[in-house]
């Protein structure tokens, strides 16, 4: 024992030595590392600043490159930041982790400012019956609309969840977020959409799921890259947790512009999901190969519907409107159409875009959302419809101004990604997101807990779910769908008048039929397969 001591001490001691002779070079080797830089700088023709400010220009860089932490952290007031402000980053934050989330002595919001959401509650709230099922999960509210059940399809899908996850890819994501928000789902029961990387194994925890596919076909496509109907029907013969198929038209962040995944990031894994070669470009061309007009498309959907037996729609930003006007006429003409559109904002964000795109190209939410539902509203099309709402909605008012124009579900995307740990460093390009959700660099997605994630991904939408709820109960409704163009007002600016949705965009949302939250329980088609739910307990 004595000679084990003695061994530690000696070990220590050499620790010490080294350090001191660490300390008594190292007023050599800084004047070294100052003058190699200075030469550096000096011989650098690609960087002005470097090159005629040695070493000190060098300040210039690391300040510009911790810039967004400075003004997040330091600079910015908790209103001013975008996409997404401080406040409404702390308010998901404390939500998933089952923090307080309240404001006290007052909302620091402007509520003159132009834009400004006030929601008309009623003199008296609605109140639940003592048998009622938000007596025993305050958290439960499916959606008052079935997809596939006016076009008959053979496997109806009621969202057990108004709240539900946005289409992001295995591939855009980490294995280890995808993961979390998947099981996550599982525990709340709202569907998770895969995007277009394909149906991946941390997709299949369990949870309802929507298969979304894009022009590469990823998961779906053959060997030349075009799209395959017997791979999808044994995608959906093998997964039966898979609800629904969502072809992917357009998305926010960058409509009509195809995407790539480098080669040097499609793994192995990512190949076979894919359907790739390792380390070959994932291209996503600006078109489809399988449909190119109106009508082609309206026939594909109902083939998917046919072959799957799923209900199938689609998913696209808003611009140029005569494509949707021809579509709605077909729809009214033939009979048949898609079961539900998602439309998405574009303020969406979660894909890597060029700024143009992602700041100019298609138009933002409200009046995407306003456009197109009149469009359906006018053919007496909306009935048959169910409209998911995407672009920004993951917070209680916005959600329930999506529900008042018309909506029958919410997508949430970034908001999800903030509640797994996502930090908004906006670094989602660069495969070297510090939080671990939008990169495959395994170091840092290790960092990304998936068991303790989904928990904190499952706090947030139940959260949000009750808090939508809270809302709608004030106006005295039982549910959001039951929410009208009336009950929301917007601020017109100080020196002007609030006006209701309905003066802003000219349009009554038609009544959706609704009778009560106990006849959405008892339905057959109600989803959530495999969790604990009131369905369940």
């Amino acid at each position: 024992m004595k000679e084990f001591f003695q061994s530690i001490g000696s070990f220590f001691e050499k620790i010490i030595q080294f350090e001191e002779w660490g300390l008594h070079y190292l007023w050599i080797l800084i004047p070294v590392a100052l003058i190699y830089m200075a030469i550096r700088d000096l011989t650098n023709k690609s960087q002005t600043i470097k090159r005629n400010f040695p070493v000190v220009g060098r300040l210039r860089y690391l300040l510009e490159s911790i810039g967004p932490e400075l003004r997040q952290y330091i600079v910015a007031n908790n209103r001013e930041e975008l996409p997404f402000n401080r406040s409404e980053r702390a308010w998901v934050y404390a939500s998933s982790k089952g923090q307080n989330n309240l404001e006290g002595f007052g909302t620091d919001k402007d509520l003159y400012a132009p834009g400004h959401v006030f929601i008309n509650p009623a003199l008296f709230a609605y109140k639940l019956p003592a048998d009622h099922p938000n007596k025993k999960d305050p958290y439960f509210i499916p959606c008052a609309k079935v997809m596939g059940l006016y076009n008959k399809r053979k496997k109806p899908f009621r969202p057990y969840s108004i709240v539900n996850i946005s289409a992001m890819s295995y591939g855009s994501l980490s294995k280890n977020a995808v993961q979390a928000m998947n099981l996550g789902a599982k525990m709340v029961g709202c569907y998770h959409n895969t995007g277009e990387g394909g149906l991946s194994p941390y997709h299949s925890n369990g949870g309802d799921v929507i298969f979304h596919f894009g022009t590469g076909y990823f998961g779906v496509r053959d060997e030349k890259g075009n799209f395959s109907m017997q791979k999808l029907v044994e995608l959906v013969e093998k997964n039966p947790f898979v609800r629904a198929i969502e072809i992917k038209l357009s998305q926010g962040a960058k409509p009509g512009k195809g995407g790539i995944l480098p080669g040097k990031k499609v793994t192995p894994e990512i190949a076979k999901i894919r359907g790739l070669q390792e380390g070959q470009d994932a291209l996503s061309p600006a078109f489809h190969s399988a449909f190119s007009n109106v009508p082609e498309l309206l026939k594909f959907i109902e083939d998917i519907a046919d072959n799957t037996g799923l209900p199938v729609g689609f998913k696209a930003a808003v611009g140029k409107t005569e494509m949707w006007e021809e579509l709605a006429d077909l729809m009214a003409q033939t009979g048949k159409g898609p079961d539900f559109i998602t439309i998405d904002g574009g303020e969406g964000g979660t894909g890597a875009a060029p700024h143009a795109f992602s700041a100019h190209v298609s138009i933002p939410f409200i009046f995407a959302f306003a456009e197109i539902y009149k469009i359906f509203q006018k053919r007496g099309l909306t009935d048959r419809i169910v409209f998911i709402a995407s672009g920004k909605l993951g917070f209680p008012a916005k959600a329930l101004m999506a529900f008042a124009m018309g909506a029958d579900c919410i997508n949430v995307a970034r908001e999800a990604m903030l509640s797994v740990g996502c930090i908004q460093a906006q670094v989602c390009h660069t495969n070297n997101c510090p939080a671990g959700v939008a990169t495959q660099n395994k170091w840092l997605m290790g960092g990304l807990d998936p068991t303790l994630k989904s928990a904190r991904f499952a706090n947030y939408i139940k959260t949000l779910r009750k808090e939508i709820l809270e809302i709608t109960h004030a106006c005295n409704y039982e549910h959001p769908s039951q929410m009208t163009m009336h009950d929301l007002e917007v601020g017109m600016g100080i020196s002007e008048n609030t006006k209701t949705l309905a003066d802003n965009f000219g349009y009554e949302k038609t009544p959706i039929s609704f009778n009560s939250v106990v006849d959405l329980l008892n339905c057959p088609h109600l989803g959530g397969l495999h969790g604990l739910y009131v369905t369940k307990k």
